[in-house]
């Protein structure tokens, strides 16, 4: 019995590895083999991005989400102002948070599926100087979209702000240059281009950052980025971790760390480019201009006459999990996720699928 292929963002097809892990004894958080197994974790996470020298890892159980959520809430000095960078989804949901926390928030809006203008987040940046934090999705899963996060970084670093990353989606599977970029804050997650499994995030922040994070008054009991940070320090832990996960996610990073992280985007970029000239010569339409492509992501539009319901669950009885389009996208268009464990084997059976798929569906 062949598998099913996940093609949606996360969480993604993992190895039997990984899998396997999960089995290993039952364990109490508050012992030396957790601790010991957090450290593993926060240590190889930065040496597998290269930054062990001017970053920690903070670990949280929750989703990506989550991670995001402690950054964001920890993130920023009283009376100051939140740059947010939307074009997508996923830039909405960093405003909404700031605004659940009642910050002051400016935002620059650009439409889906297009990247912002360096102009207007300079001119942002000049005219209010009370702007202490920017932050901006890496990889905008809701059409595909990778933003320009170095040249938005070297402005951040111009004028002398912070720089919050949500790369949830983009770790391991697009380029990011922490330093280059000017990184403070990085959000990620498992189980995604790291290919763990759901339960662990993780914020990645500069050393240089925790003195001034210590001075900002806590926002959440639970995700205080500055307070897990010291427990974590210490081996400690300050809520129950979802163990069996974590064990998954310190051997998802010791596969990353054979396969190193270039070579991981090296192979995801080859698939995306593999599956994009499939879906060319199927005669489907891109919603997102080419050169602003992730590695990891590819959303197209619906044929018409096609549904994404009739073609999702055409794929899914063959063994392929596409995904749809979210908010004012959900009729109009479907996505194909690159991430995980999946061969070219199985990419090629997709495109034999999804044409097989759409022949039976477009009205002749």
């Amino acid at each position: 019995m062949k598998r099913t292929v996940l093609l949606n963002p996360g969480p993604v097809n993992v190895t039997e590895r990984v899998r396997q892990a999960l089995l290993k004894p039952d364990l109490c958080h508050r012992e030396k083999e957790f601790s010991d197994l957090m450290q593993s974790i926060r240590s190889k996470l930065v040496h597998a991005f290269g930054i062990q020298n001017e970053f920690d890892a903070v670990l949280t159980t929750g989703s990506g989400t989550a991670a995001l959520e402690m950054a964001v809430c920890s993130c920023l000095s009283e009376g100051q102002t939140l740059l947010v960078i939307r074009n997508g989804v996923y830039g909405d949901r960093i405003a909404a948070m700031a605004e659940a926390y009642g910050f002051n928030i400016q935002c620059i809006d650009s439409p889906w599926g297009e990247p912002p203008v360096l102009a207007d987040i300079e001119q942002a940046l000049k005219q209010n100087p009370k702007i202490e934090v920017v932050a901006v999705v890496h990889h905008e899963t809701t059409t595909g979209l990778l933003n320009p996060v170095h040249e938005i970084g070297q402005l951040v670093r111009k004028y002398n702000k912070r720089f919050l990353v949500d790369s949830v989606s983009g770790l391991a599977g697009d380029e990011l240059d922490f330093n280059r970029a000017g990184v403070d804050l990085c959000a990620g997650t498992a189980n995604k281009c790291i290919q763990g499994l759901p339960g662990v995030s993780f914020v990645l922040v500069r050393q240089t950052e925790l003195t001034r994070l210590e001075k900002i008054p806590e926002r959440s009991h639970y995700f205080n980025l500055h307070k897990n940070h010291q427990a974590q320090e210490k081996g400690d832990t300050l809520f129950t971790p979802a163990v069996q996960t974590h064990y998954a996610l310190d051997t998802a990073l010791d596969e990353l760390l054979e396969e190193t992280v270039n070579s991981r985007i090296k192979r995801y970029s080859q698939a995306a480019a593999m599956l994009r000239q499939g879906f060319q010569e199927m005669g489907l339409e891109f919603i997102v201009s080419k050169e602003y492509w992730s590695n990891t992501l590819t959303a197209l539009k619906l044929p018409e006459g096609v549904t994404y319901t009739a073609l999702h669950d055409r794929l899914k009885d063959k063994g392929f999990v596409i995904y749809a389009g979210q908010k004012k996208l959900s009729e109009s268009i479907f996505r194909i996720a690159n991430m995980g464990d999946i061969t070219t084997e199985e990419f090629q059976r997709l495109l034999d699928t999804l044409k097989n798929c759409l022949s039976a569906s477009t009205p002749s």
